[in-house]
């Protein structure tokens, strides 16, 4: 079956830096769009940056200049860089992956969230 994994989560000062990883794996013929969300306790599920194939990216307002999305399609992995952490920036991050399967059906997969935590 395909999956998505995500790695990379933690506890980090304000200002500090972290990278998150999430690698796609299994019968997968091309992985198409891939983006990061995130999720803080009692809010919904915001986009926060997203990059095709080729390399266009876009980001929520709120992390321009702080976060790069970036990939590595010859590993199926989608990373995200954040950098100038502050506790605003606190919340389950999940990984989106569009996948063509070998029968070129696409569909979405997600990640099982990994815990990003800013104290304030």
């Amino acid at each position: 079956q395909v999956q998505v994994v995500e790695s990379g989560g933690g506890l980090v000062q304000p200002g500090g830096s972290l990278r998150l990883s999430c690698a796609a794996s299994g019968p997968i013929f091309s992985v198409l769009d891939m983006g990061w969300y995130r999720q803080a306790p009692g809010n919904q599920r915001e986009k926060v940056a997203t990059i095709t194939r080729a390399g266009d990216t876009n980001y929520a307002d709120s992390v321009k200049g702080r976060f790069t999305i970036s990939r590595d399609n010859s590993k199926n992995t989608v990373y995200l860089q954040m950098s100038r952490l502050t506790p605003e920036d606190t919340a389950v991050y999940y990984c989106n992956a569009k996948i063509a399967d070998y029968g070129l059906d696409t569909k979405d997969y997600w990640g099982q969230g990994t815990q990003v935590t800013v104290p304030s």
